[in-house]
């Protein structure tokens, strides 16, 4: 068979105009999780467009993986960075999170202000078990993915076991996994090794703009300019303390916030729902800013935007501030762009930072060994958020043993086999299920 050789001439360098609409574009069509929005991506800028090249692409994807943040809006970053250096990487990250950041601002302020209307609380019940079946089975597609063997197994479980029954903070675990990957490699180094199956598959790489022998100015490594970035990231951390310190009587609730939610940022490997369970657990149970529910009803929000699901910790902002300031519709919305400050910015500093270094690399596999056990540790806790949620949504507060709902239940299973076995796409099951929650109101309130 003859190979396609219509994509053999090289291309040139995109105009700066013609990506910065790619990644305005992106931003408000990039729903269907980290999945989705790194396929969009690898269709436009690998077959598409041939920006960059298939290996080029996975090498970058591999290092954002290894990242804590969103990787897809990482990705974005650092495929932006290759293209056009600093303001490339900037406006791709920048407009990959900016649609999201809005439409959820607008759902948020909807959301406190109607929320206790019956009609629009009855959405958000055939909404809640429907993001219960949707943490399973992103449980289900964690688990094929990372449960190689059973080291990884045991790991998962011990993982469930520390979060669930012994309430061992997020950091700590991922902390801990990484030690013990490191253990078993010093003192079992044969053990992960296995047959490299044929090197990288690359077929032709000089229909590209970038591939993997390309260099550019931007990817040359520099001490000078990791520190001057290093420098302007911290600063630019430090400046909203400063502005709520001289204008606000309350600073003590903003540090807390700034803090908490740079912590957060660095510690969510796995993406949202491995952080999640962390969130919640500092966020409901000891900080009291929102309810288990309402922290189910912000990932129902999340998950009907565009950009990364993590954008549910803004919701928890947003909720911080309009509790902190008694119903405050103007500080739940500093609130939320403070936590979207303190959660993306520690992402640019990554890939503007780190990816230099990774570009003078190959790909390394002790990381991946490292990466594969934290995956799995990962596992762990997105079962513990499920539990988590599920239980929240089944059991009434009051009395979880006597007041089972059983129509979240029954939805819950009703909503797996829709989206599992039957593939409805979930933003489709989404609006169905606000439909259900509806239509068992009118139900309700009819015989009752």
């Amino acid at each position: 068979m003859k190979a396609d050789t219509s994509h053999n001439a090289h291309p040139g360098r995109p105009s700066f105009k013609e990506a910065f609409l790619f990644w305005v574009k992106l931003g408000f069509i990039s729903f269907g999780g980290p999945a989705g929005q790194i396929g969009i991506m690898h269709e436009f800028v690998v077959d598409q467009k041939r920006w960059i090249s298939d290996s080029k692409f996975l090498h970058a994807l591999n290092y954002c993986m290894l990242l804590p943040g969103p990787e897809a809006q990482q990705l974005a970053t650092y495929i932006g960075w290759l293209l056009h250096g600093v303001r490339g990487g900037l406006v791709a990250g920048i407009f990959f999170v900016l649609p999201s950041v809005f439409i959820l601002l607008g759902l948020s302020i909807i959301y406190v202000t109607y929320g206790n209307v019956p009609w629009v609380s009855a959405l958000f019940d055939g909404l809640k078990p429907a993001v219960v079946a949707i943490v399973l089975l992103a449980l289900i597609k964690i688990g094929q993915k990372s449960l190689k063997s059973g080291l990884h197994y045991t790991v998962a479980l011990l993982s469930f076991i520390a979060i669930f029954f012994f309430k061992v903070p997020f950091p700590y675990i991922i902390l801990t996994t990484i030690a013990l990957a490191l253990l078993i490699q010093w003192m079992k180094p044969h053990y992960f090794q296995n047959n490299k199956a044929s090197a990288d598959n690359v077929s032709n790489e000089d229909g590209f703009y970038l591939n993997s022998g390309s260099q550019t100015a931007e990817t040359s490594f520099s001490w000078q300019l990791i520190v001057r970035r290093s420098v302007i990231a911290v600063l630019l951390w430090v400046v909203p303390f400063i502005l709520f310190y001289l204008s606000t009587q309350n600073f003590a609730f903003w540090r807390t916030l700034s803090m908490f939610f740079t912590k957060a940022a660095l510690v969510t490997f796995g993406g949202a729902y491995a952080v999640l369970p962390y969130v919640a657990q500092v966020t409901v149970e000891k900080l009291g800013w929102l309810s288990r529910l309402q922290m189910i009803d912000g990932l129902a929000l999340g998950e009907t935007t565009p950009g990364p699901l993590v954008m549910v910790l803004a919701f928890v902002g947003f909720m911080a501030g309009y509790n902190e300031y008694g119903g405050s519709l103007a500080m739940g919305a500093l609130g939320l762009l403070t936590t979207t400050f303190y959660t993306f910015l520690p992402c640019f500093l990554f890939i503007l930072v780190g990816a230099p270094v990774v570009e003078r690399t190959q790909e390394n596999a002790r990381v991946k060994v490292v990466l594969g056990i934290v995956t799995a540790a990962v596992v762990g806790v997105v079962l513990n958020l499920t539990v988590y949620f599920g239980m929240a949504v089944v059991f009434t507060d009051t009395d979880p043993q006597n007041a089972v709902n059983w129509f979240s239940l029954g939805w819950i299973l009703v909503s797996f086999v829709a989206m599992y076995r039957f593939k409805v796409g979930m933003i489709t099951w989404i609006l169905i299920s606000a439909l259900a929650g509806l239509a068992q109101h009118l139900v309700v309130s009819n015989m009752f």
